[in-house]
């Protein structure tokens, strides 16, 4: 859904009375960046207060998250509190919240071991995030790396197939996280099928991960189109660092104008290509 719709979802569920819908709604478009969902999900947390107060696991994980995302650090210690009691409840986005929230220390005194027991409690339950965090923590722990070398290899076996389930379910940093760890394994052409995935999901750091393997032949040919599309891309969605990669291969002839126009075409971004060919071959050849 666009953010358009998911606000106007929100909006029809306020006015319902269905308050839990109503917090979902704006928290999803709050994430894709709306302050007036960021905004509404706050003016609907005291509903969601009431409900969790009478026993709703459900509303008590919204509001916990509400807190935790969109108020000051003073709420984190009643985030906590309403993730705990969700956690206790069996919820799993309130066993992700409590989770996370012992495990950085944030309104709860830190508690790495049971974290991980709860994160794993609700990737098991199938909630996407905790999974991918829990590969994080995982991966962030060594992958067992004081253990025997068959644990370390289970450890990371493990943590890949974590990302690649969040991957699969939405979590777009996930794709882009299994991207690096395929990679660091020289498993090339794994890894840019994932940088694809989170790539297309706009994920910027995977356009350009993307982009440079196109460039270098890594995981698959050369093609200096499909990089430079992916370089545009970046621009596109507001980061420019691609943009003087692209410059640098077209100087060193590594690509054509109509090269030039045909990643434009690909990245839908037709402007910057001809600003990059007026750049590098000048205005004679713009269109």
């Amino acid at each position: 859904m666009t953010v358009d719709e998911l606000l106007a979802e929100a909006r029809r569920a306020a006015r319902g009375g269905d308050w839990t819908a109503a917090a979902d709604a704006y928290v999803r478009a709050a994430v894709e960046g709306s302050r007036e969902g960021a905004d509404g999900a706050v003016a609907v947390a005291p509903r969601l207060r009431d409900l969790a107060d009478g026993g709703r696991a459900d509303a008590a994980a919204l509001l916990a998250g509400i807190l935790l995302e969109y108020c000051e650090d003073a709420a984190l210690p009643t985030a906590a509190e309403y993730a705990r009691r969700a956690a206790d409840a069996g919820d799993p986005a309130g066993l992700r919240t409590y989770g996370y929230l012992l495990l950085e220390g944030r309104g709860v005194a830190p508690d790495r071991a049971r974290a991980a027991g709860l994160l794993r409690a609700a990737a098991d339950a199938g909630d996407a995030y905790a999974a991918f965090n829990l590969a994080q923590l995982i991966l962030g722990d060594g992958a067992g790396d004081t253990a025997p070398d068959r644990d370390r290899a289970a450890a990371r076996a493990e943590a890949l197939r974590l990302l690649e389930g969040a991957a699969l379910h939405g979590v777009v940093p996930a794709g882009a996280v299994l991207g690096d760890r395929l990679s660091d394994e020289d498993r090339d052409d794994e890894a840019l099928h994932w940088y694809l995935r989170a790539a297309e999901q706009g994920h910027t750091g995977a356009m350009y991960a993307a982009a440079c393997r196109y460039r270098d032949g890594l995981g698959t040919a050369p093609d200096a189109v499909q990089a430079i599309r992916w370089y545009f891309a970046m621009c596109a969605h507001g980061d420019g660092d691609g943009i003087h990669d692209a410059i640098a291969m077209a100087r060193h002839g590594l690509v054509s104008a109509d090269g030039i126009r045909e990643a434009g075409a690909l990245a839908g971004d037709p402007s910057s290509a001809e600003a990059l060919i007026d750049v590098v071959f000048g205005p004679d050849a713009a269109a």
